[in-house]
Formats: structure tokens, sequence, C-alpha cells
């Protein structure tokens, strides 16, 4: 056992012990209702590292008394996903629970190792835990997510940490009979980043690291044994998003300092910088927009650049791009007018296209009146003829509305000079 790393003889056995993640354990919450209920459907625990979701996996099995599985999407492939579901088939007997199938980093599955779970949780065969510190939306396939409630694990507290500092030193079966004295916990705090199993690496390193009549556990102490401060961004955690969004959110709005800043915390993390410039392509059109669209040519084209030349030169033309975004007017005029089209298509569903503006490739359609009385307007002045293209029951419906910027002036302008129904809607 005296192998054992200090984070798994430490590892909860039941929610009395765990802790954290009161918003989904504590007393009337929903995992905990879940299992005093013991009634379990298939769910995904999204959070970063060392915030117990494998620990609570287990626990759930445990006091429900499950058959437990467990797989990780690192080792494991269709063969192993389809041979532990061939062996919970046999094991199971009339009225008995379903086992759970428990996949450690399931975002690391392709969509192939994704589809032989379908027809396992589907049917019932296994309740499937899946656990992953990334975005479930963008790396489990939709079919699988919707068969599944998807949970989010926070960070650990300040509180949190402090308190497992305490129990590790006051209830592991070695630390107790050390002579430890904890002076100060600030640094070992920081450096766990709010990830439990890294805190108790840290705590077990600096004891291992000393020996005598007393044990100090201090700030100094603490970062002289760990003799460099780790970068807290993680481009296989929710630092990576975390970081990507400070960054965007920084050019939304208008700050070139901090989003470079966040950019440079994730060149040094290691980022692939194609994925920096295919996030700056999606600023250029979401935030900046019509207000200055040459900005999504100069997005392009650094993506362009950056995928030629590679590290470290393309740290430059993305520099370059993030201050230009940054420094541009700013507009989300099309991002909100193809979301409001979106949401009124959702909405009235396949409304009929007016006659005349149907094509008429045949002489039934002609005799059907497809396309008759259509309107060219390269026939008329201005290249412009006041004719509804819209479904007469929405024709009122608006969904650009220029903003207030000197690019959209000009097109408010010309709305202005077409049609009526801007006439009024759009400020002068």
């Amino acid at each position: 056992m005296e192998n054992q790393p200090l984070a798994e003889r430490l590892r909860p056995k039941n929610l009395d012990e765990y802790i954290g993640q009161q918003h989904l354990v504590g007393k009337g919450k929903v995992l905990r209702k879940m299992i005093e209920s013991g009634v379990l459907s298939s769910f995904i625990l999204w959070g970063p590292p060392g915030v117990g979701k494998t620990t609570l996996a287990m626990i759930v099995a445990q006091l429900l008394n499950r058959p437990f599985y467990v797989l990780s999407a690192v080792s494991s492939g269709v063969k192993e996903v389809r041979e532990v579901i061939q062996k919970a088939e046999s094991q199971r007997f009339f009225n008995t629970p379903n086992p759970i199938l428990f996949i450690d980093e399931i975002h690391r599955f392709s969509k192939a190792q994704q589809d032989s779970l379908l027809a396992a949780v589907e049917k019932g065969t296994v309740t499937l835990i899946g656990a992953t510190t990334e975005n479930p939306s963008f790396e489990v396939i939709s079919p699988l997510l919707s068969r599944c409630q998807v949970y989010v694990l926070k960070s650990l507290e300040k509180k949190d940490l402090e308190l497992l500092v305490d129990r590790a030193i006051e209830k592991d079966v070695y630390l107790r009979e050390k002579p430890i004295v904890v002076r100060e916990k600030d640094a070992l705090i920081s450096f766990s980043g709010g990830d439990a199993r890294k805190l108790l690496n840290i705590l077990e390193l600096v004891v291992n690291a000393q020996s005598g009549s007393e044990i100090v556990i201090d700030n100094e102490t603490v970062r002289k044994e760990l003799q460099e401060n780790p970068l807290m961004y993680d481009k296989d955690g929710e630092q990576h998003y975390d970081i990507i969004s400070a960054m965007i959110k920084s050019i939304r709005g208008s700050d070139p300092n901090a989003a470079l800043y966040y950019m440079a915390r994730m060149l040094e993390g290691g980022e692939d910088p194609k994925f920096i410039a295919r996030r700056l392509l999606i600023s250029a059109s979401e935030d900046i927009g019509l207000a200055n669209p040459n900005a999504m040519l100069l997005a392009n084209a650094c993506f362009d650049i950056v995928h030629k030349i590679g590290m470290p030169e393309a740290r430059i033309p993305l520099s370059e791009c993030v201050i230009y975004l940054a420094t541009s007017p700013k507009s989300n005029s099309a991002y909100l007018a193809i979301d409001g089209a979106l949401a009124l298509v959702r909405k009235t569903g396949n409304v009929q296209v007016p006659l005349y503006l149907r094509n008429a490739p045949t002489k039934l359609m002609k005799e059907l009146n497809y396309g008759k009385d259509y309107k060219y307007a390269h026939d008329y002045p201005g290249h412009f003829v006041d004719m509804e293209y819209m479904p007469q029951e929405l024709k009122d419906a608006v969904f650009y509305e220029p903003q207030d910027n000197a690019a959209e002036a000009k097109i408010a302008e010309r709305l202005r000079n077409w049609w009526n129904k801007y006439r009024d809607n759009i400020k002068r």
C-alpha cells in the first residue's frame, strides 16, 4: 500500500468522504437523489483534471452495488468496447440492475468507437458513465450525447483543498506518523490549480523530501521543491477553452493587450497555432463582421500563413491579426441576423415559397404559374424593384439591422431607400 500514491490511498469510498461538487452530491442535489432512488441513467461528468470524476463514478457503483467495468479511451478501442458489452450481457440475469460501464477520457474515443456504445446504452445493456476534460458538445457524438445527462464538475475551491491537506495529514496511514508542521498552505493551493490529485502529489513530494524531527510545510519550502512555477495553461484540459474564451472576449472588448496576453499563454503552453488562427477567423466574422469586412480577409490570410510557416514564426502573423481584430470597429449584426432567421425557421417550419419566386423548368410548372410575374431586378432603375421576396405570412420579418459604425451606416442608407420596413426600423 505504501507504494500507492497518496491520492490513491486517500480516494474517498463514499459521499461523506467526497470533497467538493456539492452542487451535484449535496443534500437534495441531482446525483445524490439519483443514488438514493436507485434509478440510474447514463451520464457524462465534465470537468478539469483532479476534481473527482473517476472517484464519483466508483462511489456510484459501490453504493448501488452495480457491476463496474472500466475502459480508458487512451488504451481501448472498438474491440475492447464490444468485449465489455458482451461480458455485461452474459452476466445479466432477470431483474438484475444494469452494470455500469465507466469510460475515462471519453472525448478521446473516435466516432466509430462512440458509435459502438449506442445500442448497448439504448437497450440498457449497460449504464454509461463517461468522464471528460473536454466540452462534450464538441467531442461526443450527438446520438450518444442525447442519451446522457451532462453534469459539470468545478475546480475545487480553496476551502476544499485546505480540507484535503488537513485530511491527508490526519488520516493517511503514513503521513499521520510523520512530524509534519503546516505553517502555510498558499503555495500548495496555488500550484495545485484546483486539482486534488496535483495537490496531494505536491504534498507527498514535499514531505518525502524532508526528514528529521520536523517536516515543515510552508510557501518557501513548496516553491523550493517544485523548483519552477508550472504554467496553468493545459492544452488538453478545461484551460484550453477558458483561455481561448478570454482571448476572444478581449478582442470583442477591443483590448489588444489582454488579447495578446491570453494568446501568449496558449502559445507558451504548446497550443496548436492553427487552433488559434481558426478562432480568429470566427471572431472576425462574429464580432467585427460588417463593420470591417476586411477583417475576415486578414484572418483568413493569417490562417493560411500560420499553416504554411508554423511556429515559432507563426507568432508574428497571429500577433498582427489579434491586434487588428481587437482595434477594429465591432459589429455582430450578421451573427444576430442568421440566428434570428434560424429561430423563425424553427418556429414556422417549411412555409411555402411564393409561386413567382419558384423555378419553372417544365411546361407543367409554367401552367401552374411557377415563376409567373417575377420581376427581374436588373431590368429596373438602380437594379432594384419593389417586390416581396418573403412568404406572405412572414413579410414583415426583419433579421438584419445595421449597427452604429461607418461601414453599416452606408448599408442602412441603401436599405432605407429600398424598403419601407427599414425606413421606420433603422435609426438615422
